[in-house]
């Protein structure tokens, strides 16, 4: 029988896939076999021919999982699940005995398995599946990552816990995440005084960390369905932030901060000349990740000769400028298995942030 850690969340986005990466690279100087399983699989791909979850897919990329891999997203949910759960034609039997089947069989495989939630405590509950109520199924103490601040954490904690406590699921370890560096010592003393009257230990988890919360070229592409214009190298840069370039061109440039992303429409020819001759200067070169242009109107063909001489990372769509920037601004960077650098830095960091001797005591 494996040691075992149900990893949940107060909400979406925040951090549970990175503490899992951690907790799997930290419990492997420990443990001999350390296994992984995504129990609802909400967010699907096609991997190794297999439709699974993408954390699962993900995981099982970085840490060579791959002989564990129909055991590793058991319940795979798609756009019409939820409707054939509730009229009856997908029992509930049906989505929890593969589920079982596959719990089983890593507990029998492993030393120390770790199964990640889906969103906040009642993700599933739609098909008798909520992450509280599989967490109490298999008698896994509980993870619960937070976001940052002191407020809106005690105030999403608490909802939490209650349907934890209705599941008959054991909160042991509450893990305030993304937290400002500034800020570390006084927020987690103000959360372990919300809490300390509670059956659980507050333990620290990452700082907020630029290169982690944002999303490389490659990503925005892919969000975008466009085709990224750049080297390999650059594809992999990081944009740290976006801007609109709806101001005057002088103005656009004294507005630039490191690795900027900029959303540029077509017709702004101006703009993106100038753009492109400052990539070619060191100081600002720095401060330009690449642009996105959108807009109808053909970017005129000097304009265009101009981009491609500088050799600036850029993305071109006919949706609008205002589409393109919310999309943007509200999309989360999601860690993909060739986001080299960020993983290896969740590694690093994970050494020093997250104390996985004492989460291992506690479980």
């Amino acid at each position: 029988m494996s040691k075992k850690i149900f990893i949940a969340a107060t909400g979406q986005d925040c951090g549970k896939t990175t503490t899992s990466l951690s907790l799997i690279h930290l419990a492997r100087k420990k443990y001999k076999r350390v296994g992984f399983i995504k129990p609802f699989g909400p967010k699907l791909i096609s991997y190794k021919g297999r439709k699974i979850d993408m954390d699962a897919a993900l995981i099982s990329h970085i840490y060579r999982l791959d002989d564990d891999l129909e055991f590793m997203s058991p319940v795979v949910v798609e756009s019409r699940t939820t409707r054939q759960f509730l009229d009856g034609e997908i029992t509930h039997d049906q989505l929890v005995i593969p589920l079982d089947i596959a719990i089983a069989e890593l507990e029998r495989k492993c030393d120390f398995l770790i199964i990640e939630g889906a969103g906040h405590a009642g993700v599933g509950a739609v098909v008798g599946l909520s992450n509280a109520l599989v967490a109490a199924r298999y008698q896994a103490p509980v993870l619960l990552v937070t976001g940052g601040g002191v407020g809106h954490v005690i105030d999403s904690v608490h909802l939490n816990l209650a349907l934890f406590r209705e599941a008959g699921a054991e909160v042991r370890v509450l893990v305030p995440n993304k937290l400002i560096p500034a800020k570390r010592p006084a927020t987690l003393s103000y959360i372990e005084k919300a809490f300390a009257n509670y059956p659980f230990k507050v333990v620290g988890g990452f700082n907020y960390s630029p290169v982690l919360a944002n999303p490389t070229l490659r990503h925005i592409a892919n969000l975008l369905g466009l085709q990224l214009h750049a080297t390999a190298e650059q594809s992999w840069s990081i944009a740290h932030h976006l801007q609109m370039g709806a101001a005057a061109t002088q103005r656009v440039v004294d507005l630039l901060q490191p690795s900027t992303l900029l959303v540029v429409t077509s017709s702004r020819d101006e703009l993106l000349v100038m753009l492109a001759s400052l990539y070619h200067l060191p100081e600002f070169k720095s401060k330009i990740a690449g642009l996105v242009i959108p807009g109808l109107s053909p970017v005129a063909d000097i304009v265009q000769r101009i981009l491609n001489d500088a050799g600036i990372p850029y993305m071109r769509t006919t949706a609008t400028t205002a589409d393109v920037f919310s999309r943007i601004r509200e999309d989360v960077s999601k860690i993909g298995p060739d986001d080299h650098e960020k993983i290896a830095l969740i590694q690093q960091l994970a050494e020093t942030e997250l104390c996985f001797e004492t989460i291992d005591a506690l479980i």
